[in-house]
């Protein structure tokens, strides 16, 4: 399971360095690929693969689900982390995360996300506040 929150940063060629927390689930590959809120999901090829699955099973009567999964599909970049546990982020992903050089790669259960550090603090700051002030539950069960 993905947890936390990390601050690594690109280099010049695109890479990340992945998490310590993250490496072993992640060692034997994974998928980076578009996100939503302009982020990017990464998951473990096994992950990926079983959500693959759930998608193409549903989505079949849907043109909004066959919509959705052409672009989450269209942009998946299966990557091995190299020995120093680097992986490469597309020019075309980086691009649509807005990413620089200052990156927040966060746990988000089974997958990890990688933000620009900026859009991600944004984003916390509008959301904690919603979160903090919920008086409803929001996921049934879950409270």
């Amino acid at each position: 399971m993905f947890l936390g929150t990390f601050t690594p940063r690109l280099d010049d060629k695109g890479r990340l360095i992945l998490p310590a927390k993250f490496r072993d689930e992640l060692a034997d590959g994974l998928v980076i690929t578009r996100g939503q809120e302009r982020c990017l999901y990464v998951f473990s090829e096994t992950e990926f693969a079983e959500m693959h699955e759930r998608g193409r099973k549903s989505s079949a009567g849907s043109k909004q689900a066959r919509d959705y999964l052409r672009v989450f599909l269209s942009g998946a970049h299966p990557e091995t982390p190299d020995k120093q546990h680097r992986v490469t982020i597309p020019q075309t992903l980086r691009e649509y995360a807005g990413l620089d050089r200052e990156l927040a790669v966060i746990g988000a259960g089974s997958r990890a996300e990688i933000w620009d550090a900026e859009a991600w603090q944004r984003y916390l700051a509008e959301q904690e506040s919603v979160f903090a002030e919920s008086e409803e539950e929001v996921i049934p069960g879950l409270f």
